[in-house]
């Protein structure tokens, strides 16, 4: 799918938003809870517009990256050589944002959501969903594992988003089991640390290993 026809996938999803936000709106309080602790407890409030108003602005953000990177790419760096998987990571990005914020207003109205058992469960398939496409992202500055090391030479790149697509997809069944088991929020964030620094660290063990070879 090329980036501007990813609008119009982007334009359904604030319909989507927009459409529930005023069927759900006669029946939600002043305040509209949307931050949970780590603890699953609310701290954190808003009215309803800024409740359907904050991923709607978040989703037009995303919308409008998907159209804007590959457009500015500078040369051998370029998105269009991957663009296919640049597009279905961001609309998969935009998904998992359209499917909490639905999830925070039937909450706010009532209705038996977990929040904090929704963010884990869409959290942990989004970042499936981006492991197993990682390794088919090709050297860019904008999306995927972007040190310094893998931005100076290609072998460890591509070496370090095959390692690290595969942990990411771990990573994610590791938190959708955790959260299915009732674990606590504070051991997701463990896992998304983890699957984030060990690829970063990999790198630079990787770079200086090929750099020993010539």
């Amino acid at each position: 799918m090329k980036p501007v026809r990813t609008l119009l996938v982007s334009a359904l999803f604030l319909l989507i938003l927009l459409a529930a936000f005023v069927w759900l709106y006669p029946h939600m309080p002043a305040r509209v809870p949307t931050h949970w602790n780590a603890q699953g407890r609310v701290n954190g409030y808003m009215s309803p517009l800024g409740a359907v108003a904050t991923p709607m602005i978040v989703i037009a953000i995303l919308a409008a990256i998907t159209l804007l990177l590959p457009a500015i790419s500078p040369r051998s760096y370029e998105i269009t050589p991957f663009v296919s998987v640049f597009v279905l990571v961001m609309l998969a990005v935009q998904i998992f944002v359209l499917i909490s914020a639905l999830a925070l207003l039937l909450n706010a109205t009532g209705h038996a959501v977990r929040m904090p058992l929704i963010c884990m469960l869409g959290t942990g398939v989004l970042w499936m969903v981006v492991g197993n496409y990682m390794g088919k992202l090709r050297k860019n500055f904008f999306i995927g594992i972007r040190t310094p090391w893998t931005l100076a030479s290609d072998a460890a790149w591509e070496r370090t988003h095959r390692m690290g697509g595969w942990l990411f997809m771990l990573a994610g069944a590791v938190v959708i089991a955790i959260a299915l088991a009732g674990a606590p929020m504070l051991l997701m964030v463990g896992m998304m640390l983890c699957a984030a620094l060990i690829p970063a660290i990999y790198s630079y063990a990787l770079y200086r290993r090929l750099e020993a070879r010539h």
